[in-house]
C-alpha cells in the first residue's frame, strides 16, 4: 500500500495483470453476484435523468425491475447501487446476439444518446474503491469469474491500472494518475 493524494494505493493494481476478456466470461460480473453496481449519490441522480433515453435499450425484465424498485436502490447497509432483476442480473445488462452481457446505459452511450458513460464503479472494475472520511482506498478485487482476464492481461502484460486507465483518471484526474504512473514506474 502506498498514498496518492488523498487516497490509499494497494501496490497489486499494479503488480497484477488485468484485460477483460468477454469472450470467454460472457459479461459475467453483471450478472453474478448479490448486489448490483455500486452508484456514486450524484450518479443516481444522473440515472434518474438519463433513464428515459437508456430505457429503449433495456430488456423487458429491466424495465420491469427498475419500474418496480426504481433506477437505483438503497442496500441495507445504506449503499446506493443499481437495481437486480431477480436477484441476479444488474437491471441495466442486455445481450449481444452471442449471449454476451453488455451495459444498456454504455450502449446508449456508444449510440449518442447519453452522455454518461455508465457508474464509475462499472468502470474501474477490477478496482474498488472504498470511501472513508478521511482518505478512499483504491484496491484491486479478485474474482474467479475474471480469471480468462488475468490470463489476457498476463500475455499482453496490461497492469490493471493501465486497464483501468480512462475510469481511474475520470475518478481521481489527469494529475493523480500520472503520479501513479511515476510510482508505477518506480516500483517496477
Amino acid at each position: 500500500m502506498f498514498q496518492l493524494g488523498k487516497t490509499i494505493v494497494s501496490e497489486d493494481i499494479i503488480e497484477k495483470d488485468f484485460m477483460c476478456n468477454l469472450s470467454a466470461c460472457k459479461g459475467a460480473c453483471c450478472i453474478d453476484g448479490d448486489a448490483g453496481a455500486p452508484l456514486e449519490p450524484e450518479e443516481a441522480k444522473i440515472l434518474e435523468a438519463i433513464y428515459p433515453k437508456v430505457k429503449p435499450f433495456l430488456r423487458k425484465e429491466g424495465i420491469a425491475a427498475i419500474e418496480a424498485q426504481g433506477v437505483y436502490i438503497t442496500s441495507e447497509e445504506g449503499e446506493l447501487e443499481t437495481p437486480l432483476i431477480n436477484g441476479a442480473d444488474c437491471a441495466y445488462v442486455i445481450f449481444d446476439k452471442k449471449k454476451v452481457a453488455l451495459c444498456a446505459i454504455e450502449e446508449a452511450y456508444n449510440q449518442g444518446e447519453v452522455t454518461w458513460k455508465k457508474p464509475v464503479s462499472c468502470h474501474l472494475y477490477p478496482v474498488r474503491v472504498q470511501d472513508y472520511s478521511e482518505f478512499s482506498a483504491v484496491n484491486y478485487h479478485k474474482w474467479e469469474i475474471c480469471d480468462d482476464a488475468c490470463t489476457l492481461g498476463k500475455e499482453l502484460q496490461i497492469p490493471v491500472y493501465k486497464f483501468v486507465k480512462e475510469a481511474l483518471i475520470r475518478k481521481f484526474g489527469e494529475d493523480w494518475y500520472n503520479e501513479l504512473e511515476k510510482i508505477a514506474n518506480k516500483l517496477q
